[in-house]
């Protein structure tokens, strides 16, 4: 079955073209890495995904769904994108407390979230004194509060050491075993290798290879699939845009 469903989907910034009729699934029950080098319109397919820019054209869709028709998103959808910020002077508990407050969670959630990251240690410390690798915690805490059954984590091993990204391999492994889903975009081919199941590999905007990793050839053959088909894609002309 079908979790995400991007067709056709285009964003274009006035004459600068992020995402170009890409279309792409993702399947339930599976950790799908979203893969391609800076530039090529990861950001941005996701940002369209979950409604906060509009698509030039085409549709992004959760099982038929725009994000926006979801009543309840935050109880079905997780979220960690990279530019999610924190009050440096909020402690890391009242941070997710005011969050469960606006989305009518449990507070007693917090304190499990907390502890499924990590984090309850640190529950009473100021946000300000986190290293990039406790706010990636963090934010994935935040994303944990409605107990959703689809995670969606844009670069999520930013900062963090090879412990915590080991971590994050086995959270997302436990997550799906017990019948999540997870589609991941990183640039970061050696740490996502060893996760994924299924690959969608964009480049300039445009899918370029969409498989599992089992049809790949195993996760050795990602790195040499991916440098082939990004290098052999035109030059982007994104600028900036991810």
């Amino acid at each position: 079955m079908t979790a995400i469903e991007v067709a056709g989907l285009t964003k274009s910034f006035g004459t600068v073209h992020a995402v170009r009729d890409l279309s792409f699934v993702v399947r339930r029950g599976a950790i799908t890495g979203f893969l391609g080098p800076n530039g090529a319109g990861k950001t941005t397919t996701l940002r369209a995904l979950l409604g906060l820019v509009a698509p030039t054209s085409g549709t992004a869709t959760f099982a038929g769904r725009r994000y926006a028709e979801i009543q309840h998103p935050t109880h079905e959808i997780g979220v960690v994108l990279d530019t999610i910020r924190f009050h440096p002077g909020r402690r890391a508990r009242d941070h997710l407390r005011v969050l469960a407050l606006a989305a009518d969670i449990r507070p007693s959630r917090v304190d499990e979230v907390l502890a499924l990251v990590e984090l309850t240690d640190a529950a009473h410390r100021r946000v300000g004194g986190f290293s990039l690798g406790m706010r990636q915690r963090l934010a994935l805490a935040a994303a944990l509060l409605g107990e959703p059954n689809l995670l969606v984590l844009d670069e999520p091993t930013n900062g963090l050491d090879p412990h915590g990204v080991a971590w994050l391999r086995g959270f997302m492994r436990s997550f799906v075993d017990v019948g999540g889903t997870v589609l991941v975009s990183s640039h970061q081919l050696a740490e996502i290798a060893q996760s994924v199941d299924d690959v969608v590999i964009v480049a300039d905007g445009r899918s370029v290879l969409q498989s599992s990793i089992t049809e790949l050839g195993g996760p050795a053959e990602l790195e040499r699939t991916f440098l082939e088909l990004t290098t052999a894609a035109p030059a982007s002309q994104n600028g900036a845009l991810r």
